[in-house]
Formats: structure tokens, sequence, C-alpha cells
């Protein structure tokens, strides 16, 4: 059977120039064996650093990213993006033109009999309540159609706002792994599921919890050089660097 890939937090368009078109050719690298081996790329959650979509304009700066994710799609290939904190507000470009399904929160899966639920990672557990408030405000219809009266402004709010939740999260590293992990126990206490699968804090791992056969997985962040992803085939999962 077809392997299913995982992805987070490869933030396109936070770094330098060269460092950009660098992470674009490696994504065209495992797109290709996502093309050839796979049948789902599930993407989760801060795949852009900022992204805004209005009713009538999308951002530019990210077209060569968007024509891999049409390539990916016109071969068969069942994409799926969950949005996280850096994904501020999908609209519907990706369901209506690429044909990639946009979610929010956590939603369950069963890949090969296994029940895997997937997440981004933000909001999730306690604490976090200054993000939480920030999505209500920012996702929220009468806002949004504030930040429409002036596309420039708003994109410029966004990645200020990109900008103030990096740094937030440098300050509370070892809150946010220890936020996710403790959750994902939280919720092995109270539902049955072979898989929590999250990104969000940027630390890659695979982690049994205390309630068995649940494991724990984070697929790490593409803004240093280890390029991690992960791949669900014949009832396993790997973490694998490109």
């Amino acid at each position: 059977m077809a392997a299913i890939y995982f992805i987070s937090d490869i933030h396109i368009g936070l770094q330098d120039e060269k460092s950009e078109q660098r992470k674009l050719d490696n994504l065209e690298r495992l797109f290709a064996i996502i093309k050839a081996e796979g049948r789902s790329l599930y993407m989760l959650g801060d795949i852009f650093d900022y992204w805004m979509e209005f009713r009538h304009l999308i951002p530019k700066g990210f077209s060569r990213f968007i024509c891999l994710l049409s390539d990916l799609v016109s071969h068969n290939i069942e994409v799926v993006y969950f949005a996280g904190n850096h994904d501020f507000y999908l609209g519907r470009f990706f369901d209506d033109e690429l044909g990639i399904k946009t979610m929010y929160g956590m939603h369950e899966r069963v890949f090969e009999g296994r029940k895997f639920l997937l997440a981004h990672g933000d909001g999730l557990g306690k604490g976090d309540i200054g993000y939480k408030l920030f999505a209500r405000f920012v996702r929220n219809r009468f806002n949004l159609s504030l930040l429409e009266l002036h596309p420039d402004l708003a994109i410029g709010l966004m990645k200020g706002l990109s900008r103030l939740s990096r740094d937030h999260k440098h300050v509370d590293h070892v809150f946010e792994v220890d936020r996710l992990l403790n959750f994902a126990e939280s919720l092995a206490a109270e539902r049955e599921f072979d898989y929590f699968v999250c990104g969000h804090n940027h630390v890659p791992g695979i982690t049994d919890l205390s309630v068995l056969p649940c494991r724990y997985i984070n697929l790490g962040s593409w803004i240093e050089d280890s390029l991690p992803y992960g791949v669900f085939n014949n009832g396993a999962f790997e973490l694998k660097k490109l």
C-alpha cells in the first residue's frame, strides 16, 4: 500500500532568499518521492511563516511552492493542510483552486486500521491563553473584513505577529515541549488512539505514552537543515530526514 507522508513547520518566507530557494529545492525533492511512493500528504501547520488570504487576492512570494502543491495534486496525491498559528487564515484558495483540503484544530483519521489524532499543536492543553485569544480575534469574520480593507497593511501586521509568536515560543520553549507531550498523555487517558501527530514546538521525536500503544510524534521544523518528515506505511510510523 502506498505511504502517507507528514510535514509541518516549513515556515516558507521566514529566511533569506538563498535559504528559501534551498528549502523549496528540498521540498521539490520530497514531493518527487511522494509522487513516486505515496498516496497522501498531511501538512500539519506553519507551512508558511505568515499567510493571510483575502477574497480577491493571495500574498505574493509563494508562487513556486503553490505550483509544487498543484503538481502534487495533479499526480493524484491527496493533500490535507492543517492551519497552524502562522497560517492566520486559509480562506478558500487551497480548497477551490488547488483541490487541497484545509482544516483547523484537531481531527481523527484511520490509516491501515491505526487511529491517528492530527493537529498542529497550537492552543492545545493548558496555558497558551494569549494565542487562544489571538486565534479567535484574527479568524473572526468581522475582523477579517476589516483587515481586507487594506491588504498591504494586513500582511504587514501578520508579519509582525508572526515574529512576535516566534519570539514568544523561544521564551517558553521547555513549556511548549512539555505542554504538547502532557496534552497527548491526557488524551491517552481519555480516548483510544495509536498516534498523536503534531508540530508547533520544532522538536522532532517519537515518544511512547504511558497508555500503550499510544505514541506522541512531533514532526519538527524545516528552519534548520535536518529536514524531518513522517512516513506511515505497512502499519508503522517513521520519522525520516530528507
